[in-house]
């Protein structure tokens, strides 16, 4: 993965890159802190990572929200989603896309979630939402760490043409108005929004950005069907707990009662063999994806899809599963 870092750090213009890497951790991941415990002398000639999750899914490593992926290469987020949908993995679609939303359903061979912001002009919101549920969209993930914009993810952009990256909004837009304005998310978005959102599309709601347990019991109460543990990519408020250590508390508050998704740091195969014992139902990548997208198109993130699936199948035969039910917590220990 460093090595796929590295190509796309020479391959894209120095504001780009410094935007897609604002944030970022640096050092060792924090999800090496796991070691594992595998079983022994078990029949692990098949290994099935098959994950039923909105969706049926060969693989349960999938592509997290990010914005603006005509920003590293021209085909954007159809080649993400056809790349997702080819390697059998979740693809989530930002709302700060440079595709209109009626293109990615149109090509993502599979299903595939939309992400969803709450935006201060709500009827911004509701019209994106319900064109994502007539577009084809399994399911909505809710941002829920982002009231406004924080520092350590900047405000500043690269160039980007406005019919790019206002490409979903700008018909919904007052045409006398400031459309980035507008599309400011809404620090008044509350949990209430949960149950709102799933009865205007009929489409099941997971909240992402959570890090707390008690968070994840408010967020399923107030009508959430999944529950994502992430920081943002580091993006959002700084020195938050991560993800790799926030993930099992979660988890063990949920119970199973909805499924538990996680992002952050997410760079090997062994990274999702950990997240997936600490109790994950899936593990999501953010640049990685831009990376891969930067350095080779749809062919690219379907490779960097495929090798971390390969990973993770050898690595669950190592340590005796063969199938995700069976990577459970007492097969990791903490360093």
């Amino acid at each position: 993965m460093i090595e796929l870092a590295q190509r796309a750090e020479r391959l894209l213009p120095p504001d780009v890159w410094a935007y897609l890497m604002r944030g970022a951790s640096i050092g060792e991941s924090a999800w090496e802190r796991w070691r594992f415990a595998p079983r022994v002398l078990r029949d692990v000639r098949t290994v099935d990572t098959t994950t039923p999750l909105f969706g049926e899914w060969r693989s349960p490593i999938g592509i997290a929200p990010t914005a603006f992926h005509r920003l590293v290469h021209p085909d954007g987020e159809t080649a993400v989603a056809r790349a997702a949908a080819a390697c059998g993995s979740p693809f989530v679609l930002s709302m700060r896309a440079t595709t209109r939303i009626e293109e990615v359903g149109a090509t993502a061979a599979g299903p595939w979630w939309q992400q969803v912001y709450l935006m201060r002009d709500r009827g911004i919101t509701d019209a994106l939402v319900q064109r994502a549920a007539a577009a084809g969209a399994t399911a909505l993930v809710l941002t829920g760490d982002t009231p406004y914009v924080g520092r350590s993810g900047g405000r500043g952009l690269p160039p980007l043409d406005d019919r790019l990256a206002l490409v979903n909004v700008a018909q919904h837009v007052r045409p006398w108005s400031d459309p980035w304005a507008e599309i400011e998310q809404d620090a008044g978005a509350v949990l209430g929004d949960i149950r709102r959102l799933g009865d205007l599309t009929g489409l099941p709601v997971i909240v992402k950005g959570v890090l707390r347990p008690d968070e994840a019991l408010h967020c399923i109460d107030a009508g959430a069907a999944g529950i994502w543990v992430s920081d943002h990519g580091g993006r959002q408020l700084g020195r938050t707990v991560p993800p790799a250590h926030a993930l099992p508390e979660v988890a063990g508050a949920v119970r199973g009662a909805v499924p538990v998704l996680v992002d952050g740091d997410v760079r090997c195969g062994l990274d999702a063999l950990a997240a997936l014992a600490l109790g994950a139902d899936a593990v999501f990548v953010g640049r990685p994806a831009l990376w891969a997208l930067a350095d080779g198109g749809a062919d690219g993130v379907g490779a960097m899809l495929s090798g971390l699936w390969e990973e993770l199948r050898h690595a669950m035969g190592l340590a005796g599963a063969t199938r995700i039910a069976e990577l459970t917590r007492d097969l990791v220990v903490e360093r």
